[in-house]
């Protein structure tokens, strides 16, 4: 395993051991360079300006084609696809629901599944790991049956204590497969990433950035859920092409949340047993093995989308991980959803980036 990596798995696992038992003090960074990383990113902030109003409402049900013209009440029920999570979960930075992460893949995967799919949205602009607690407790009404995370910027930026972050997001995946919901967690983007972090502190955002995912990766596939690698994935392909930002250089474009999608799609099929075996060629053996959960979780913050799940069904599995390099599908066409769901919570608020 190389160096970079090795040390990235001792991290992660010194955080998440950390995270189980209650320390919340294990920080990524010294305070004075944390300060000077909150400083740089409140001075990036203010030069840029943050984006104005909400993210647009995507809640509602998607797929009613797969009614067959029958009314829909007469057919089976709604797959209910529950988002949690900040600002890039709520789909701030573009101005069509359709366009949200949530609207994208809950059209994907009525598509795949041939089923209709409803979009329950939770998740708040400049969310942090604490809020996920009432995420869930709005999400859990609906009785989703696979719930989306998207979370960890804000927890970087704002100096959230790691060990703290990571074992609340543990907790909120527990809470959830405990109420029989499948969980993907899309784990802490690359920072390192954003135009106006300035070097020398862009390496230290994208360094925090992946120790991070890494930790929470080995939280959610030890609490039964499975992640999936955005910062690795998104951070070349955002670094070489500025249309994946929206106006703000922070927050992802429509083309930006599409990319972070067609990355998710599979996982998420994979999760509710959808997985199409007719989208391609079996994956090669060696894109695919059974590692320690802390090595697999470092090798993932640092390959472009990676899922790691457990090895298998049973608690003392989730030491060890499968570590898994889907097939990347793309998404067929999306539209508004055809009606909405008068108990959803979109995304509202905007306490800061992310």
């Amino acid at each position: 395993m190389p160096g970079a990596q090795a040390s990235r798995a001792r991290v992660a696992r010194r955080i998440a051991t950390a995270a189980a038992y209650g320390g919340g003090g294990l920080g990524l960074l010294g305070v004075g360079l944390a300060g000077l990383l909150l400083t740089e990113s409140r001075l990036a902030i203010r030069a840029i300006g943050l984006l104005e109003g909400d993210p647009p409402r995507a809640d509602g049900v998607y797929g009613d084609g797969f009614t067959n013209g029958a009314d829909p009440a007469d057919g089976s029920p709604p797959l209910v696809l529950a988002f949690l999570g900040d600002s890039t979960a709520a789909g701030l930075g573009v101005a069509r629901g359709r366009e949200t992460p949530g609207a994208l893949l809950a059209s994907g995967l009525a598509s795949v599944a041939e089923r209709r799919v409803r979009l329950v949205n939770v998740a708040r602009s400049g969310a942090r790991s604490p809020d996920l607690a009432d995420q869930v407790v709005r999400a859990l009404p609906h009785r989703p049956a696979l719930a989306v995370i998207m979370i960890g910027a804000n927890d970087v930026t704002r100096r959230s204590p790691a060990a703290q972050s990571v074992r609340q997001l543990g907790d909120a995946v527990r809470a959830l497969r405990a109420a029989g919901c499948e969980v993907v967690v899309g784990t802490c983007p690359d920072l390192g990433t954003i135009k106006p972090v300035r070097p020398p502190l862009r390496w230290v955002a994208r360094r925090l950035s992946r120790q991070l995912a890494a930790a929470q990766t080995i939280a959610v596939v030890e609490a039964g859920g499975r992640t999936v690698s955005l910062g690795s994935l998104l951070g070349p392909e955002f670094a070489a092409r500025p249309e994946m930002f929206a106006a703000d250089r922070y927050h992802p474009s429509a083309q930006g949340y599409a990319t972070a999608a067609m990355a998710m799609l599979p996982s998420l099929c994979a999760a509710v047993d959808l997985w199409p075996e007719e989208c391609g060629p079996a994956e090669p053996a060696q894109a695919q093995a059974v590692l320690p959960v802390e090595v697999a979780a470092a090798a993932a913050a640092g390959r472009s989308g990676t899922e790691v799940a457990a090895a298998g069904p049973e608690a003392a599995s989730r030491r060890w991980a499968l570590l898994r390099h889907r097939l990347r599908l793309g998404l067929p066409g999306t539209a508004e959803p055809e009606s909405a769901s008068a108990n959803s919570h979109p995304g509202t608020g905007d306490d800061g980036p992310t």
